[in-house]
């Protein structure tokens, strides 16, 4: 073995690299092309209603880095580690990107009537005497009623974003203060962070399962689960940990990131993503075992309504794209270890989870149910998506060039200018 003689500094320069700007153009061509394309794809279709639900798979991939990404945050700053210091500002900057996620929502909350069946049915006896809706759907509306009904579902999303708000400014704000702050006063800061970040954690998991309750689980108003919030808890974690690497890795070809983007701590968030994989495939398997081995014909209908009708082919693939490929890819060393590589599994792993939420969300709607067809308005759940997506990365964009991106007085930082090792 022979080591570096000399350890690493940071250049006087830690701002974000000129590239970020060309991130954000090009985001913001795409996003524009893309919109276009949606509306011609709403045109040929004759109606808003593919469209709107693919800005719901938008709505969820965005909220899911933005908030995610806060989330992520405090995870950090309640575990510590050296990670922290190559993600911090990057989740700082998707947790900014929440005015825009909001300004996605109010369209689904305009919206509310074509996406949502409880909505759509004020009477639900004239409902069900014309066919519109069967008895099980009646019997639900009903039941459901006190939760699922316009107000409720904008004051609870209000509510929600105004938490996940105040959470994004106090940390942002302490952030920057910190960085103000002498070398000295770093312990007190990391128990002050620490102690905001640790209820922070409880409080945005039932905020976030109270979100996707109403925003994506109510479309089938039939349809029950006590681990509906957890999998889209551990899905965001899956999306915003491979954003992140992607992120990281990207800035990297340039300072300063170039200086502390070591392959010890890209080895470490490879096998942090490894283990969300895993757990992604044990919550999700584990609901589907749960409900086919209780036969219960009220719930097994949801599975049925996504394998029957050519859906068996797309759920197989889910399997394959969310789960098989990311976990098989990760199972290496070598890839987690090589940049090029790790990036086209983080890549692949956000396609994987957009097509993982259009499998929960097409065989909603009475049209699609045990039915998967093609459609002109079934391409809008790629361009809707990418279009609100490539808007968000060019916010985000924006975000990450207002701060520099390394935190000097940082506990970690000497470990992490460190030399690595290297093989003689």
């Amino acid at each position: 073995m022979a080591h570096e003689s000399h350890t690493k500094t940071l250049p006087a320069d830690l701002s974000a690299p000129a590239f970020v700007d060309g991130w954000r153009m090009r985001a913001i061509m795409v996003g524009g092309i893309f919109s276009v394309v949606a509306a011609l794809l709403a045109f040929a279709d004759g109606s808003l209603n593919h469209f709107m639900r693919a800005w719901v798979l938008g709505l969820l991939l965005t909220f899911g880095w933005s908030v995610g990404g806060l989330a992520l945050l405090m995870v950090q700053y309640c575990s510590g580690g050296k990670w922290g210091l190559l993600l911090r500002r990057p989740l700082e900057a998707m947790s900014r990107t929440l005015p825009l996620v909001f300004a996605y929502w109010v369209v689904v909350a305009i919206q509310m009537k074509r996406l949502y069946l409880w909505a759509a049915v004020t009477d639900v006896t004239a409902a069900l005497n014309s066919g519109f809706i069967n008895e099980a759907q009646a019997h639900c509306i009903e039941f459901k009623r006190a939760m699922l009904n316009p107000f409720a579902f904008v004051w609870v999303s209000v509510l929600c974003f105004a938490i996940w708000g105040y959470y994004t400014w106090r940390l942002n704000t302490l952030a920057v203060r910190r960085d103000q702050e002498s070398p000295d006063t770093t312990p007190f800061w990391i128990k002050k962070l620490e102690n905001i970040s640790g209820p922070g954690i409880v409080i945005y998991s039932l905020t976030m399962t109270a979100a996707v309750i109403y925003w994506v689980m109510s479309m089938d108003v039939t349809w029950f689960s006590s681990v509906y919030g957890l999998l889209f808890l551990v899905g965001q974690g899956y999306s915003v940990l491979a954003l992140s690497i992607l992120v990281a890795i990207s800035l990297s070809k340039a300072e300063p990131f170039k200086t502390i983007m070591r392959q010890t701590e890209q080895h470490d968030l490879g096998k942090m993503t490894f283990a969300f994989v895993m757990l992604n495939i044990y919550l999700g398997f584990s609901q589907f075992l749960i409900i086919w081995s209780g036969n219960l014909p009220g719930e097994i209908s949801w599975y049925l309504d996504r394998i029957r009708g050519h859906w068996g082919i797309v759920i197989t693939l889910d399997f394959i794209f969310h789960w098989l490929v990311p976990f098989s890819m990760l199972l290496s060393r070598d890839i987690k270890r090589n940049k090029k590589r790790l990036v086209r599994v983080c890549q692949w792993m956000i396609f994987a989870k957009a097509f993982d939420l259009w499998w929960l969300i097409e065989p909603n709607f009475r049209d699609s149910a045990r039915n998967l067809h093609f459609s002109w308005g079934m391409l809008e759940y790629i361009a809707v998506p990418v279009a609100m997506v490539s808007f968000w990365v060019a916010y985000f964009s924006m975000q990450l060039k207002t701060r520099p991106l390394v935190q000097t007085n940082d506990p970690h930082l000497a470990e992490i200018l460190e030399p690595e090792h290297a093989q003689a």
